[in-house]
C-alpha cells in the first residue's frame, strides 16, 4: 500500500506541476494577447496622429505648393502678358525720321529707305505700316501698301528700323511730275513729319488709275538699302 500511496502522491505532484505549467502557459499567452492589441492601438493612434500630421502637413504643403503654383502662374501670366505689359506705341515726337536714296544702279524702279530712330528713352511699338505721301507739283500723292504681312515691331530705345518706298523711274524723256517733298506719318499716329525727297526728281506721268508709289511694312528695308 505504501508503494501505491507513493505512486499516487507522485502522480498528484506531477499533475499539479502540469496544471501549474498549463496555467502559467495560459497566463503567458493571455499576457501576450493584449500586446498585439496595445500595438494595434499604438499603430492606430500613431497612424491617426501621423496621418493627421501628414494630412495637415500635406494640406499645408499643398497650400504652399498651390501658392507657389499660383505665383508661378501669375508670373507666367505677367510674363506672358507681354501683351498687357508690352511697350507703348511710338510717338511721332519721340522718333527721329530720315530718308535716303537706296536705288541701286540698273534697277527699273527707284527706292527710298525711311529710317525711324527711337529717341524717346524707352522701348516703343510700331505696327505694320507708316503713312507716306509725296508732295508734287500736281498735288499730294499717297503711296499704297505692298500688302506684305508684318506684325507689331518693338523698337528698342536708341535703335533704328527702316521701311522702303518704291516708285517708277521717269525714263520717258518728258518732264513728268515733279516731287517737292515727302510726308511720313508713323503707324497709328496723326502727327506727320515733312522731309526733303532724296530720290529722283520726277515721276512719269500716269493715267491716274492708281498710285505708282508703294510703301513696304516696317522693317522691309535695311540701312542704306
Amino acid at each position: 500500500m505504501r508503494v501505491h500511496q507513493l505512486t499516487f502522491a507522485a502522480l498528484a505532484v506531477a499533475a499539479g506541476l502540469s496544471l501549474t505549467a498549463c496555467e502559467d502557459g495560459a497566463t503567458g499567452q493571455g499576457g501576450a494577447t493584449p500586446a498585439p492589441a496595445a500595438s494595434s492601438s499604438a499603430t492606430v493612434g500613431g497612424g491617426s496622429g501621423s496621418g493627421g500630421s501628414d494630412q495637415e502637413g500635406s494640406e499645408q504643403s499643398g497650400g504652399k505648393d498651390s501658392g507657389q503654383a499660383s505665383a508661378g502662374s501669375t508670373g507666367g501670366s505677367s510674363g506672358g502678358s507681354g501683351t498687357a505689359a508690352k511697350a507703348a506705341k511710338c510717338r511721332t515726337d519721340a522718333l527721329e525720321i530720315t530718308a535716303t536714296d537706296s536705288t541701286v544702279g540698273g534697277d527699273t524702279a527707284g527706292t527710298v529707305a525711311v529710317g525711324l530712330k527711337n529717341r524717346g528713352g524707352k522701348d516703343c511699338t510700331l505696327s505694320a505700316y507708316a503713312g507716306v505721301d509725296l508732295k508734287t507739283n500736281a498735288g499730294p500723292l499717297s503711296a499704297k501698301r505692298t500688302g506684305e504681312q508684318a506684325g507689331p515691331f518693338v523698337l528698342k530705345d536708341g535703335k533704328t528700323v527702316y521701311f522702303g518706298i518704291s516708285y517708277p523711274l521717269n525714263s520717258s524723256g518728258g518732264s513728268g511730275v515733279r516731287i517737292t517733298g515727302l510726308v511720313v506719318t508713323p503707324p497709328d499716329e496723326t502727327e506727320s513729319v515733312t522731309l526733303n525727297w532724296p530720290g529722283a526728281a520726277t515721276l512719269p506721268v500716269t493715267d491716274g488709275s492708281g498710285s505708282p508709289v508703294e510703301v513696304g511694312p516696317i522693317g522691309s528695308a535695311d540701312q542704306g538699302g
